[in-house]
Order: C-alpha cells, then sequence, then structure tokens
C-alpha cells in the first residue's frame, strides 16, 4: 500500500500542475477519476467517482480571484482510496465509494487552503519577477516559474501521501465493521449523489431542455454503472 500510494501521490501531484500551468483540461475530475483508476487497476471505479465528483463540483469555476476547492485532490484521493482500501473483495462495492466520498471529500477544501497560501506565497516571487524583468534576467524568471511549479507539485504529492495512507487504513478497517443499517445508508448516498449532482449541473447551465437532457444522461450512467 505505502508504494501504491507513493506513486498515486506522485502522478495525483502532476495531474495537479494542470490547473496552473499546463491547462490542457486533465485536470478534471471525470477525468482524473479514470486515469488514476487505470493506474491501480480498476478504471470502472475510476470513472464512477470521477464521474459523481465532477458533478459535486461542476458549479465552482475560477473565475477572478475565486479560488475553487480542489476537486483535483479530492478525486484522487477518493478514487485511490476506495480501490486500495477494497482490494481483496473483488469488485469495489458502491458502499465503500461512498464512504470513501464521504471521508475525502473535505481534503478539496483543505487543499484549497493550501492553494491559497501557495498563491500568497509566489506573489513574492510575481515580484522578483518583475524586478528580473526589468533587468533583462531570464534565467532568474524561469528559475521562479519553476520553483512557484515545484511548489505546487510537492504540497500536493505530500498531502495525497499522508491523507491517502491514514484514509485508506481507515477505510479498511472500519468497513468491514459498519453494520447493515449503515450499509444500507450508504447503499442510498451512493444512488443520492447523482441526483444532488443533476440538480446542481441544471442549477449551473441554464438552458432550454436541459431537465430532459440530465434526465436521460443520468439514467444512461445508472444503467451503465449497473451493466458494468
Amino acid at each position: 500500500m505505502w508504494i501504491s500510494s507513493a506513486e498515486v501521490a506522485l502522478l495525483g501531484a502532476i495531474v495537479c500542475l494542470d490547473r496552473i500551468t499546463i491547462q490542457v483540461m486533465i485536470s478534471r475530475p471525470v477525468v482524473v477519476g479514470p486515469i488514476i483508476g487505470a493506474f491501480l487497476k480498476d478504471p470502472v471505479t475510476g470513472l464512477i467517482t470521477g464521474a459523481y465528483v465532477e458533478m459535486l463540483w461542476i458549479d465552482h469555476i475560477p473565475l477572478g480571484k475565486y479560488v475553487p476547492p480542489n476537486d483535483v485532490i479530492a478525486t484522487v484521493l477518493i478514487t485511490a482510496g476506495a480501490i486500495l482500501s477494497g482490494r481483496g473483495l473483488g469488485e469495489v462495492p458502491p458502499e465503500l465509494i461512498s464512504l470513501s466520498i464521504l471521508l475525502f471529500a473535505p481534503f478539496a477544501y483543505i487543499a484549497k487552503g493550501l492553494n491559497i497560501l501557495l498563491i500568497k506565497s509566489n506573489e513574492v516571487l510575481s515580484e522578483k519577477v518583475h524586478e528580473d524583468a526589468q533587468r533583462g534576467d531570464t534565467g532568474a524568471i524561469t528559475g521562479a516559474q519553476w520553483r512557484g511549479m515545484a511548489k505546487t507539485f510537492l504540497t500536493s504529492a505530500v498531502l495525497v501521501f499522508v491523507s491517502l495512507v491514514a484514509g485508506t487504513c481507515l477505510l479498511a478497517w472500519i468497513y468491514p465493521l459498519l453494520p447493515m443499517r449503515a450499509l444500507r445508508a450508504l447503499t442510498l448516498t451512493y444512488c443520492f449523489i447523482p441526483v444532488l449532482g443533476v440538480a446542481i449541473a441544471l442549477n449551473t447551465i441554464k438552458m432550454r431542455g436541459a431537465l430532459p437532457l440530465f434526465a436521460g444522461l443520468f439514467l444512461v450512467v445508472m444503467i451503465a454503472a449497473h451493466v458494468l
């Protein structure tokens, strides 16, 4: 588990760089989930968790000075946590996916706080880059850019690794101990999250005919999930 967690942390940190530098839209939960799932040899679970997280935070867009919750970190933790803690169970059960979402979703806001601190710390680099630009020191400008990227990469990697190891151990320990009533509640949660996500999406894009579109999409996704 330690090696897998370290590998996931490095992969997740690389994907997080897309939020600030690369920006080719791989830092979306619906993309990150399948990537992590495929890496851990369970793309189906990755597809489900990625789609769930995408819908939950689809209305949080980084506009202006607003820093949205880090849904990439949350997706990495939720997907890897469910898969790693579910090894030995065969197929990852829906109840374990729900439990992983409940456990790791708050880390989107923890990572958001860290991102804000990184932005503030990069303001110092920005001021220095302005001075370097006036002097024509391109080497110093490049070095500052690399330092900014390195801070984001290391912060994301450490957060994912520590949180994933602790969270996976907790999931693997507590899930087998849950009573039937708690498992039923987690089953209902698993079915409720897509409904909540559709409501958020409908509130986000106000377009004519959106309700039938998303109702049909939700039905297709749920049927596909049960078939797979």
